[in-house]
C-alpha cells in the first residue's frame, strides 16, 4: 500500500470514530442566556444597538428632508403606511462622515428612526460580554455598556436614552422659540 493510500484510510478510520463518537456522547444544550443584538456602524465606529429596542432595520429608504429642522432630524420617511421623524445618529454621537447613511433603525420604544452607516449583522453576547462602560465621554448617556465577543467590540447604544436626547432637544427649540 502506498504512502498516500495509507494516509486516507487513517484519515477515514480517524472521522468514522469522530462520527461515531458525536453519537455516544450525551447531546448539549446551550443552556447559557444569550443576548441578541445588532452591529451597526456610525461613521467608522462601532456600536450594537438591542434587539429588544429595534422595532426594525431597513436599507435604501428615501428620506424627505423637513424645511427649518435642526441638524439632527434628516427628515422623514414612510414605514408601512406611517410617517416617522428619522435622526441621524451620526449628529447625535458627535460623529462626523461625508458618507451618505444607507441604514435605519425604527426604535421600538417610539415612533422614531436613526441613520447610520453600515449594518454589520446580528450579534450573540452572553452576560459575561456585556462590560460596563467606566471611560467618562459625551457618548457615556447613550451608552452605558461595551459588547466585547471575539467578533465585535464596541459601545452598545441605549436607544431609550437617544429617544430622551432627542426630547430634550425639543424642549430646548421650544423653549428658544418663546
Amino acid at each position: 500500500m502506498s504512502d498516500v493510500t495509507s494516509r486516507v484510510s487513517e484519515r477515514a478510520a480517524e472521522l468514522r470514530r469522530e462520527f461515531d463518537r458525536a453519537f455516544a456522547e450525551p447531546f448539549h444544550v446551550e443552556t447559557t442566556i444569550k443576548q441578541v443584538l445588532l452591529g451597526i456602524g456610525v461613521a467608522g465606529q462601532r456600536y450594537a444597538i438591542r434587539l429588544s429596542e429595534a422595532g426594525g432595520v431597513h436599507a435604501d429608504k428615501k428620506i424627505t428632508p423637513v424645511p427649518g429642522s435642526s441638524p439632527v432630524l434628516r427628515g422623514i420617511a414612510g414605514f408601512r403606511g406611517a410617517l416617522l421623524p428619522v435622526y441621524d445618529l451620526h449628529v447625535l454621537l458627535g460623529r462626523t462622515t461625508d458618507d451618505a447613511p444607507r441604514w435605519l433603525v425604527v426604535a421600538a420604544a417610539a415612533p422614531v428612526a436613526f441613520t447610520f452607516t453600515a449594518f454589520e449583522g446580528q450579534l450573540r453576547a452572553s452576560a459575561d460580554e456585556i462590560l460596563p462602560r467606566t471611560a467618562n465621554s459625551d457618548q457615556q448617556i447613550y451608552a452605558r455598556e461595551i459588547l466585547r465577543t471575539r467578533a465585535f467590540t464596541g459601545p452598545i447604544l441605549h436607544l431609550p436614552s437617544v429617544l430622551e436626547a432627542i426630547k430634550a432637544l425639543g424642549t430646548e427649540a421650544l423653549r428658544s422659540k418663546e
